[in-house]
């Protein structure tokens, strides 16, 4: 795949919203239409679990399937529109310099790490967690059902031809970021990921910048 790369005019200076969202933590903030959501992958290799909701509906949320019918892409990259259960766009990606993004790898959770891994990973610390973690304090009125497919950001996830999931290592740098508008009011959730038993983190979880700029 030839993933077209567009760097952002935005200056850091004048965003709004700067946080550093440390290795293996939980993050969830609204964001309004219009405005413009950053992730930085500060040091390379790390994986962002990401489900958006639509601030007003709940209920409305991320749709991985609606996304990938949408785009005809499994991966997403400049010009994507992250659409909704609902078949609305939510965000679109307007500036990209990792250039892939995962659709299908979906979240970590203490099941799937007993599975993939060993019975003694059970009690590993685990995007699932960190997602239950989040919205028992969010005031919306989420809880594990709502805790849906998610997006992967700078994680690499090769489809094989026999149409399985294979993990890999991550092909993100230092530095690298993607960029989104939001189309609706939003509530970002994410998972800084804390795996360490596949190579999506290089078996190094590490912290994430979020910034969010007014619309210009």
């Amino acid at each position: 795949m030839n993933a077209q790369l567009l760097e952002s005019t935005l200056d850091p200076a004048e965003a709004v919203l700067d946080d550093i969202l440390p290795a293996g933590e939980p993050w969830m903030k609204t964001i309004r239409r219009g405005q413009i959501l950053r992730m930085v992958d500060l040091e390379g290799n790390q994986a962002v679990d990401t489900i958006f909701y639509n601030a007003a509906e709940p209920s409305e949320r991320y749709s991985l399937t609606h996304t990938i019918q949408a785009q005809g892409a499994l991966y997403l990259g400049v010009g994507s529109v992250l659409m909704s259960s609902e078949g609305r766009p939510m965000l679109t990606i307007v500036a990209d310099t990792c250039g892939r993004h995962d659709t299908l790898g979906g979240a970590c959770a203490s099941e799937s790490n007993t599975v993939r891994y060993a019975l003694e990973k059970r009690f590993m610390h685990s995007c699932r967690d960190n997602y239950l973690l989040a919205i028992a304090h969010d005031g919306l009125g989420l809880n594990k059902r709502d805790v849906v497919s998610n997006v992967n950001f700078f994680m690499n996830v090769p489809v094989t031809s026999e149409g399985g999931l294979t993990f890999a290592d991550g092909i993100s740098a230092p530095g690298k970021y993607v960029e989104m508008r939001a189309e609706m009011d939003l509530v970002v959730l994410i998972s800084n990921c804390p795996q360490l038993n596949n190579p999506c983190n290089a078996y190094n979880p590490t912290p994430v910048r979020c910034l969010v700029w007014d619309p210009v």
